[in-house]
């Protein structure tokens, strides 16, 4: 099973990279695309909220600010559903997800392997260019386990603050 479920994601980030590569502004089609590459059923709620992730490009996202986007849009969800897709979209590598604080998750649509900048006071999260190597010694894993990805997150605030 957790075999399978390695294939299966593997996969999918491989298909999410493809993806990245391939879609240019993300009309409602290939959202549909992308879900059911991914093994998810296109529903109503994630085709409306893929679109409204997707269709901008890369960005980060809390799920509280992809809620206000989506009642903006008049897009009948609970936040339960917006935590809920998001968390699904996660699972299947159309979404990676960023720990910035015990509080605070952002989801990006970038899911290549890369790093942040957070912007203390405007909660921002900012991919970092060209920041293929950022730790220059890689820990050795316990035994038993593999090094899945490293996070980092460099905080940013303006100076003089």
């Amino acid at each position: 099973m957790t075999e399978t479920r390695t294939m299966i994601l593997s996969s999918a980030a491989e298909a999410a990279d493809l993806r990245h590569d391939v879609l240019n502004g993300c009309p409602w089609h290939d959202v549909k695309s992308m879900l059911r590459d991914v093994g998810l059923r296109p529903t109503r709620q994630r085709m409306a909220l893929g679109w409204i992730l997707f269709a901008k490009g890369d960005r980060h996202l809390t799920a509280e600010m992809l809620y206000e986007e989506a009642s903006k849009a008049k897009v009948p969800v609970s936040l339960a559903t917006v935590y809920n897709t998001l968390h699904q979209f996660t699972d299947v590598g159309l979404l990676r997800q960023v720990a910035v604080d015990g509080s605070k998750t952002y989801f990006d649509t970038n899911t290549t392997s890369h790093h942040h900048f957070f912007v203390e006071g405007d909660n921002a999260l900012v991919d970092i260019p060209g920041a293929e190597e950022i730790v220059g010694k890689m820990p050795v894993a316990p035994p038993g386990y593999e090094i899945a990805r490293i996070d980092v997150v460099v905080r940013l605030r303006r100076k003089g603050k």
